[in-house]
């Protein structure tokens, strides 16, 4: 029986040379793989009372949305700033090489709201960090983030368990 890894291509020094790039568009292609990965990150979170799942930017709208369905619950998406056409609350985080910002739409979310956060990738956590400040800033309760792969290297998952977050994921590969 195949696993969620099987999907997953790997693209030597894609995008600098040394990284190793896990390119998940191989398992979404597959209806069977992506089948296995929405049933596989939505499970834990089956009958804990999910009002909303939030995706963030890019890959996070893909699993989303689908683990939305599933669940027949309505979809939030963070964006990279700029992106939403309503108005807006941001939150700033930091790369490897300075800051970024994302935002979500100030009414998006109700307090009290029980969400879901997914991606695709969890390495240092900056991502999903702000993810969370910004359901929590609109009252949400997170109760989980959910990634296909962790790069447990680059911290993430810690940082996010540091924020006493339940952190599930489908697989993971050493180094960054």
């Amino acid at each position: 029986m195949k696993t969620v890894e099987d999907y997953i291509r790997t693209i030597p020094d894609f995008p600098h040379a040394g990284i190793m790039f896990r390119d998940v568009t191989t398992l979404f292609a597959d209806p069977r793989g992506f089948r296995i990965a929405i049933d596989q990150l939505l499970h834990p979170y089956a009958g804990m009372g999910i009002d909303k799942v939030v995706g963030l930017e890019a890959r996070g709208f893909i699993l989303g949305g689908a683990i939305a369905h599933q669940l027949s619950k309505g979809f939030v998406p963070i964006r990279k700033k700029g992106k939403l056409p309503a108005r807006t609350i941001e939150q700033a985080y930091t790369l490897e090489y300075g800051e970024a910002v994302v935002e979500i739409h100030d009414d998006a979310l109700q307090p009290g709201e029980r969400v879901l956060i997914v991606d695709d990738l969890l390495a240092t956590g900056g991502t999903a960090e702000a993810g969370i400040k910004l359901c929590e800033k609109l009252g949400a309760e997170v109760v989980g983030c959910a990634f296909i792969i962790d790069l447990p290297d680059l911290g993430g998952r810690k940082k996010l368990e540091s924020l006493n977050m339940d952190v599930h994921a489908l697989c993971a590969y050493a180094g960054a």
